[in-house]
């Protein structure tokens, strides 16, 4: 018997949950029932209800679900299938995305370093919600190409930059202690998770990249000419996209809490050697664990600056005194 087709998520058949669940899926491509129920019904008191939702969803031919390559009890991972995808696209609510979710994929030794960006965003939509702040369950957007060169990529010179995520955040502060006037602030930040599985010089040519692309400014394609420089086109790329360069969140992992110590101190001397993040006026980086960032939420502080000063400060890495004045 063919399985039924949806034009849309609201399509009858589908519960608010379950209109809901589709679309983060697409979006975050692997969850666990447990993140599913953290991030839309975290006043639940299990993971029986999202499981339920997830079957029906499963029975529609919507979603399916791999085990979890390192857990003895058969954890499942769950992700949209192709008609699961066509659903939630064809809704309109998300920008089509090139990737999907295969069978194969969804079992491979890419799980875990998936499974930790979404601990990470979910990090952030747990504390927005304690702090009253705002970053729901899709404010987040894994690999966004940003290209950082004209031309095709040669060797050893990468044309684009693909963030783990880029993540968008609005913190809610008062100006003052009358606690009536109140201040938003829209951030963004290219997230990074290290699990331990990479070279502390990678990690380092990542933060690198990003100094490349703080002062990436594209070029005319060959035979238009040199626009000049009031037509407003030699601008930074990265303008047109963000109201201001996003904060770098470089958030360690997959290790034990000396041995991540150890590669934020070596991240932070590659950093200190490399000229192009001195010269990198908007860059703003810092580096954290995704243990501290689960326990204690983006605005505490848990993030060390990865250049200058040591002092933990948090995810709004604020200039120093001192580096404003230099």
């Amino acid at each position: 018997m063919p399985r039924p087709r949806f034009l849309n998520p609201s399509d009858r058949g589908l519960s608010q949950l379950g209109q809901e669940i589709l679309p983060v899926l697409y979006r975050h491509r692997l969850l666990t029932a447990d993140q599913l129920t953290q991030l839309l019904r975290p006043a639940a008191t299990s993971t029986r209800y999202i499981r339920r939702q997830l079957e029906m969803l499963h029975d529609r031919g919507l979603v399916d679900a791999s085990v979890r390559r390192t857990s003895r009890a058969g954890e499942l991972l769950w992700y949209t299938t192709p008609l699961g995808c066509e659903v939630v696209e064809n809704g309109g609510e998300l920008a089509p995305r090139a990737y999907r979710m295969t069978e194969d994929a969804a079992a491979s030794q890419l799980q875990e370093h998936t499974l930790a960006v979404n601990e990470l965003g979910g990090a952030f939509v747990q504390h927005a919600r304690r702090l009253g702040d705002e970053c729901g369950p899709l404010d987040w957007d894994p690999e966004v190409a940003h290209r950082l060169r004209d031309g095709d990529s040669r060797l050893g010179d990468e044309a684009f930059l693909v963030p783990d995520a880029v993540l968008h955040y609005i913190h809610t502060s008062t100006a003052d202690d009358t606690q009536q006037q109140r201040m938003r602030m829209l951030l963004t930040f290219f997230c990074e998770i290290d699990r331990a599985t990479m070279s502390i010089a990678r990690l380092a040519a990542k933060l690198h990249a990003y100094a490349r692309y703080s002062r990436y400014i594209p070029q005319p394609a060959p035979g238009r000419g040199r626009p000049k420089a009031a037509s407003g086109y030699r601008r930074e790329a990265w303008r047109a996209r963000y109201p201001a360069f996003p904060r770098i969140l470089l958030v360690l992992d997959g290790a034990s809490t000396a041995q991540l110590a150890r590669r934020q101190d070596d991240l932070r001397a590659l950093a200190a050697a490399d000229t192009r993040l001195h010269s990198a006026p908007d860059l703003r980086a810092g580096v954290t664990t995704l243990d501290q960032l689960r326990r204690h939420g983006p605005l505490a502080p848990i993030i060390t600056p990865v250049l200058g000063d040591p002092e933990p400060t948090d995810a709004l890495l604020r200039p120093s005194p001192a580096t404003s004045a230099a």
